[in-house]
């Protein structure tokens, strides 16, 4: 059902309810299409930051591979795309000495919560820095890589086991102990397996059966997703379940998909720019 439909019920029950109605549409904030894809099952709403790490998540082992050093910086970006989509931050405006989406700093458009502990963490931090900040040191100051010592604090720590927590109370993961030799780990195995899978078939239909060869008109969130699959070294687990044929077909197109030039595509109509600064981001490090 959708949000117009709902409000038109809530009308007619009359001026009792008119509370009721703006507190809805102050939810819905967080509810645009750019946050939803439009045509998948709502009954598990996830953010960008869940969806990489379901899917860098080994099923039965409930751990990502101990050789993949990008999905923690890969998890940053997600933030940063997730907080922009949901309207609380934003890049400044180009001008004519920083026209770079890399140049230009990241702005507070609204600090209002999100309901998300790592978001909102985030936004406190970007509310209280001064001066402001770029997308690259964000990401940066975030996973902690900086050498300055005032600036740790910036830093978020347990991003992973606090990211698997949540995806444990929306009943996906569960956790375990698992003894490697020399030390016991925390694991967390999928326990939804149709969850992942749905995310899987949603990515793998977007560079084949869905493919429009445009990111403009592909959804945003997706676009996000598939960036943030790539960056954060990922994107192999989404395509290894296909035949030869068909992986290959996807890994070009994403592979053509992330090497667009992020300052022409940041450009464009109806763009999201924090999705392009992410990826000029990564592209630079």
């Amino acid at each position: 059902m959708t949000t117009l439909t709902h409000r038109a019920r809530r009308m007619e029950v009359g001026k009792n309810s008119e509370k009721k109605v703006e507190s809805e549409e102050d939810t819905n904030q967080d509810r645009s299409p750019d946050n939803e894809d439009s045509g998948d099952s709502k009954d598990i709403r996830l953010t960008l930051m869940e969806e990489v790490l379901l899917l860098g998540l080994k099923d039965k082992e409930g751990y990502t591979s101990f050789w993949n050093d990008c999905i923690s910086s890969g998890l940053r970006g997600g933030i940063l795309i997730e907080l922009a989509m949901r309207g609380r931050i934003y890049l400044e405006p180009p001008t004519m000495r920083k026209k770079r989406l890399l140049d230009r700093k990241v702005l507070l458009k609204s600090d209002s919560p999100t309901g998300d502990v790592l978001l909102d963490e985030t936004l406190k931090h970007i509310k209280a820095t001064e001066p402001t900040e770029t997308v690259p040191t964000w990401i940066e100051l975030l996973t902690g890589e900086t050498w300055n010592p005032f600036k740790l604090q910036y830093q978020l720590r347990n991003v992973r086991e606090r990211i698997a927590k949540n995806l444990v109370e929306k009943g996906i993961l569960t956790t375990e102990k698992q003894n490697f030799l020399l030390f016991d780990m925390t694991t967390h195995p999928v326990t939804n397996t149709t969850e992942k899978q749905r995310l899987v078939k949603k990515l793998q239909d977007s560079v084949l059966e869905r493919w429009v060869n445009d990111p403009q008109r592909m959804d945003k969130r997706t676009l996000a997703l598939l960036v943030l699959a790539h960056s954060s070294d990922v994107l192999e687990n989404v395509f290894s379940s296909l035949t030869d044929d068909k992986y290959d077909v996807a890994m070009n197109r994403a592979k053509d998909l992330v090497e667009l030039d992020p300052e022409v595509e940041g450009t464009k109509h109806s763009a999201t720019e924090m999705i392009w600064a992410v990826l000029a981001a990564f592209n630079k490090s």
